[in-house]
């Protein structure tokens, strides 16, 4: 399976939000220090999806969720804190040629990184995004999106909170 990086862009939030730091608790500093990987398919539908309107939809999920729009920092004692300074999430769109049925009833392989956007760990904590998304248009009308969302700021059930009020706002449902 080969995957074409068509874009790779910087969404930030839709308006200003506030400008601090949030401290980061004893467990999330014992965390492993990357992003979680998460894959969502999609089945072709009738209804399509652009990475215009899941930028939009993005950028105003961020207005409530800003923090993912942040960085890793240190405090002034050497602590790593979130610093909240609206830089962005990274946002990638790719396209393959391939289709569902090449993902082996979405067993993961060799191939299913490939769903995830990539970034260099070896630059300091405050120069990468604290989320990352990929959106992968297959040949058969399907999507994966392929969301990275740093430990340190959420569990699972936080991920899949900021997951569903983005899916909302991309739906309409939330303004």
């Amino acid at each position: 399976m080969k995957i074409n990086i068509k874009e790779s862009s910087t969404v930030e939030a839709a308006q200003d939000t506030p400008k601090q730091s949030l401290w980061a608790s004893n467990a999330d500093l014992w965390m492993f220090r990357a992003h979680t990987p998460r894959l969502f398919f999609y089945k072709p539908t009738a209804s399509s999806i652009n990475g215009n309107l899941l930028k939009e939809a993005l950028s105003k999920a961020l207005v409530l969720f800003y923090p993912l729009a942040g960085r890793l920092g240190y405090d002034e004692n050497g602590r790593i804190e979130i610093q909240c300074n609206g830089k962005g999430v990274l946002f990638v769109e790719a396209h393959t040629e391939s289709s569902f049925h090449h993902l082996n009833d979405f067993t993961p392989t060799s191939h299913t990184s490939q769903l995830l956007p990539k970034l260099d760990y070896s630059a300091h904590i405050s120069s990468y995004p604290l989320l990352l998304v990929q959106v992968t248009y297959f040949k058969c009308g399907g999507i994966v999106l392929g969301v990275g969302l740093h430990h340190i700021l959420a569990d699972g059930a936080s991920t899949f909170n900021f997951i569903n009020t983005w899916a909302s706002i991309t739906r309409g449902i939330i303004q």
